[in-house]
């Protein structure tokens, strides 16, 4: 890499190559470590959809790291007027400092939106020296919020592996917890079930069949099964569930039709269907090594429907293909009884104003201690038999 790098900011995705972008870390469906929340296809039909746009409070302000007009290195960013949609929780940092007299709004946000998944924050291009184009990434996105006069930047659901790079740079380390399940090896759903206690084997198996009950049948619907009918379908799911859930859903109908269009391949819908119509779904987007499930809705309640499209169907998918692991989304305890573990989730901040990066500092340590506390009490509680109990992150199985 040449000594001479620009940080351009651009405001949407259009302003983008996309098969520039397709050449970054994770973004190519083609590349080794593929996560569909990082393609342009995904990212751009947020935006063209008016899900995520100036008028959601979401403005585009994308970093590109260049190099002889050769794009090295890029960082899905937003300039945010509030905190929705990121499920990483500031809401009392932003009153605290309210409270001082301080303006935390607008800040930067580098994330993929409504998406609490983990996935590469700062993209790399391959063959690139990733440690410094990482550090340049983190050092510029500090610069950009100095130099825009913003109180903070936040890099969400990160991997581990970017950390170092972005508290190098000053940012504030975060520690969450999530419930994935992690695929050992299984041959199939009843493999899995086999490395349960007894009694929890018994009642998941008793759950499912229950699910079913009411002579409901689960269809998996993925690339030429999405047609515009279908998302008719989901989206009145999504808007009946979403409405009484959050009270405004996030996503526009036009969304689905653009991820249909673009990367239909990559998602995954589980369909409930009964007496000849569909009752429920769940989506699902699938990467390189994982199946991410996003958001589910219904318009009949069923008993521990629910749980059947979203986590029992979603192991069985990852079973038959191959997958590592299932991401469930964020929160829920009530994933642990279902076969799905505590996993630790990384963030990073950048705090600009010294006191109020004192106090979240102070916060954030007390925090990270609460979180490994909080996993370590889990890991006891797992439905797996003793002694055969799922690595934790960073781990690795015996033998």
């Amino acid at each position: 890499m040449a000594d001479e790098v620009t940080i351009r900011i651009v405001r949407s995705f259009s302003e983008i190559d996309p098969a520039k972008w397709a050449k970054l870390s994770g973004a190519s469906r083609s590349g080794p470590n593929y996560n569909p929340f990082s393609s342009h296809a995904f990212l751009s039909s947020l935006e063209e959809s008016g899900s995520a746009v100036a008028e959601t409070g979401w403005l585009g302000h994308h970093l590109l790291l260049e190099e002889d007009d050769e794009l090295v290195g890029a960082i899905p960013c937003y300039l945010k007027s509030h905190s929705q949609g990121e499920y990483v929780f500031d809401h009392s940092w932003a009153d605290a400092f309210r409270r001082a007299g301080g303006n935390y709004y607008p800040k930067l946000q580098a994330c993929t939106p409504f998406t609490p998944a983990t996935g590469p924050r700062l993209l790399v291009r391959e063959g690139q020296d990733n440690g410094r184009v990482s550090a340049l990434l983190a050092q510029g996105l500090r610069q950009v919020t100095s130099e825009l006069g913003l109180s903070s930047a936040h890099v969400t659901f990160i991997p581990h592996d970017e950390l170092s790079s972005l508290t190098d740079a000053g940012f504030l380390h975060r520690m969450d917890q999530q419930f994935h399940f992690l695929n050992k090896g299984y041959r199939d759903h009843e493999a899995f079930l086999a490395e349960l206690s007894s009694s929890k084997r018994k009642n998941l198996r008793k759950e499912r069949r229950n699910a079913l009950a009411n002579g409901i049948t689960i269809d998996w619907l993925t690339g030429k099964d999405l047609t515009e009918e279908i998302w008719d379908q989901f989206f009145a799911f999504y808007m009946d569930t979403g409405s009484r859930k959050w009270g405004r859903p996030y996503l526009t109908r036009d969304f689905y039709s653009l991820i249909g269009e673009r990367m239909a391949d990559d998602v995954l819908l589980v369909m409930a269907k009964r007496e000849g119509r569909y009752i429920a779904g769940a989506i699902n987007f699938i990467g390189a090594d994982a199946l991410y499930g996003r958001h589910w809705g219904c318009i009949e309640d069923h008993p521990y429907l629910h749980f059947e499209v979203c986590y029992h169907q979603a192991i069985d998918f990852a079973l038959a293909k191959g997958l590592a692991r299932v991401e469930a989304g964020a929160q829920g305890e009530h994933k642990l009884a279902r076969g799905y573990q505590p996993v630790v989730t990384q963030s990073a901040h950048f705090i600009a104003h010294a006191g109020l990066r004192r106090a979240v500092g102070d916060y954030l340590e007390h925090e990270r201690r609460e979180v490994e506390q909080m996993g370590d009490y889990l890991d006891e509680h797992t439905p797996f038999r003793k002694g055969d109990r799922q690595p934790r992150d960073g781990e690795e199985f015996d033998g």
